[in-house]
């Protein structure tokens, strides 16, 4: 092992000592699953902030976004963050403080007992169906995390990228179960600064190496298509591709669809203490969001003119899996520059292992929840007590991450993964969510009917009807979406209307919301 090598696996290991002493501190506070779940309500404005979006980004930020930039230009990667930021703008601004109301009123913890309470559905289809989407599509969204810790030591250190993975499951997996939601959050704001600096730093190193500014964007203009807002860039050489036009770029900014059913960035705003305070979380978060993408991709476009001044190897090779690689590799470059610029590099590994894990953290416990909580308790019906309710938490949180290393067992594309998953949560959660919080005519049935039918509609749309191309090449969430949609509002118009209760309910969050402004 080099002296670059042995100076970043310091900085690592100090960085994951330093997570792991935080999931022991707060195992101490965790003697509840409204603690283990939510915090027990007590997240500051900024905590929960800059958790929301850490746990939001994952490897894509720093891997997968990169990677798209490098390989296909600027169109499909701007729309996407375009996408994204005007999405967890709104989300703050509509979701989050009803949200914050609603579950309290209605006490739910998770995501599945808010959609059952708020409809009081009391065949528990609804609470069922909800903790199985989660479960589905969170395996292979924490896979993807999985993945990209596995890809970073890998290149890294030459070791096995199986043996890597694991290594880093276990890590997450150890402070998650032992701190629950307090330690989840509390790790993501530290992870988020982590994050921040490792865009910052690589952007600057990056720039320089380049030739400066003007270089990188002379060299960007030069390859065709790839400052395009309507084209794609063509790695392989040859005419740029077009995005499917106006059609192409609706459903690329449909990313910001998927933020309103989201579970663990909803948990964030069930968790804050004074709703009050989310407008402060509001315009730090969508800051953060939008600058944080737009270094991603501008890293993208640097690591493309590294390589032509030959800085940096093709990364075209293997396509995505490559290219995601594009920061690991300038940080390696970074760190060929002596011991003070290696552990600097180390600082920049550890950003991408916080990308990770800010995610993987947030989604192994919304998972857990979904499976001790709603389905063992709700569904089934089994009573069991406050501890062992934690012990069956922290078994199953292990049980799911096993589950999503035997997805991550071989290399693959990290975007890819996040975008299907992304899909499936906004399809089959966001529809329903904001008929539950803004109209009080949809019911139970509207809204099992919009879950089950936005989440097969991902499927049915990535894999039978993309594959015809031309205009249903689309970015499945759109149209899937729309479907849930249609279908949680026929339903309920088709159904019997809310028991009074409900109604009654639904107008007390409405009018603490409006008092809150």
């Amino acid at each position: 092992m080099t002296q670059e090598q042995i100076c970043i696996l310091i900085t690592i290991a100090l960085y994951l000592g330093f997570m792991l002493y935080l999931g022991a501190r707060y195992s101490k506070s965790t003697r509840s699953t409204d603690d283990f779940y939510l915090g027990g309500r007590r997240l500051g404005p900024y905590v929960t902030a800059m958790s929301a979006e850490a746990s939001d980004m994952s490897s894509w930020l720093l891997m997968g976004l990169p990677g798209v930039a490098y390989l296909t230009g600027i169109c499909e990667p701007i729309w996407t963050a375009l996408g994204l930021g005007i999405g967890t703008y709104f989300n703050w601004l509509i979701v989050a403080k009803r949200l914050r109301h609603y579950s309290e009123i209605v006490d739910a913890v998770t995501v599945p007992s808010f959609f059952d309470k708020r409809f009081r559905d009391k065949s528990h289809i609804l609470l069922g169906a909800a903790a199985v989407v989660i479960v589905v599509f969170f395996v292979p969204y924490t896979a993807s995390g999985f993945n990209a810790c596995g890809t970073l030591f890998a290149s890294l250190f030459g070791i096995d990228y199986r043996v890597a993975m694991i290594v880093s499951a276990v890590v997450i997996v150890g402070y998650t179960a032992m701190g629950g939601f307090t330690a989840a959050s509390t790790t993501d704001f530290i992870q988020s600064i982590v994050m921040s600096i490792a865009l910052v730093m690589v952007l600057c190193f990056g720039i320089s190496v380049a030739g400066g500014p003007g270089v990188v964007m002379a060299d960007a203009a030069g390859l065709e298509g790839y400052l395009s807002l309507t084209h794609s860039y063509n790695a392989a050489g040859g005419e740029a591709v077009s995005y499917g036009g106006l059609l192409g770029i609706v459903s690329t900014l449909a990313w910001g669809l998927g933020y309103f059913g989201m579970p663990h960035i909803l948990l964030r705003f069930m968790a804050i203490r004074d709703p009050k305070e989310i407008k402060v979380s509001r315009r730090v978060g969508t800051v953060w969001v939008f600058i944080a993408m737009g270094v991603a991709i501008v890293i993208g476009m640097v690591a493309l003119s590294m390589t032509k001044v030959g800085a940096l190897a093709d990364l075209t090779v293997n396509g995505s899996t490559s290219a995601q690689r594009a920061i690991i590799e300038i940080a390696n470059l970074l760190a060929s520059n002596g011991i003070f610029p290696a552990l600097l590099a180390g600082v920049v590994m550890a950003g991408i292992l916080a990308c990770t894990m800010s995610t993987c953290d947030s989604q192994l416990l919304a998972a857990s929840s979904s499976v001790s909580e709603d389905i063992i308790q709700g569904v089934f019906g089994i009573k069991v007590s406050e501890k062992m309710t934690l012990v069956i938490a922290r078994v199953t949180l292990v049980i799911i991450a096993v589950f999503a290393a035997l997805w991550a067992w071989e290399e693959g594309s990290v975007f890819a993964i996040v975008s299907f998953a992304w899909a499936g949560f906004g399809a089959a959660f966001g529809p329903v969510m904001l008929c539950a919080l803004f109209w009080k005519r949809a019911n139970a049935w509207g809204a099992i009917a919009g879950m089950i039918g936005g989440g097969v509609t991902v499927f049915v749309w990535e894999y039978l009807v993309s594959p015809m191309g031309g205009i249903f090449a689309i970015y499945e969430l759109l149209p899937a979406f729309i479907v849930g949609l249609v279908l949680c509002v026929a339903v309920s118009l088709l159904t019997p209307a809310p028991q009074q209760a409900i109604l009654d309910e639904f107008a007390l969050a409405a009018k603490l919301d409006k008092e809150d402004k």
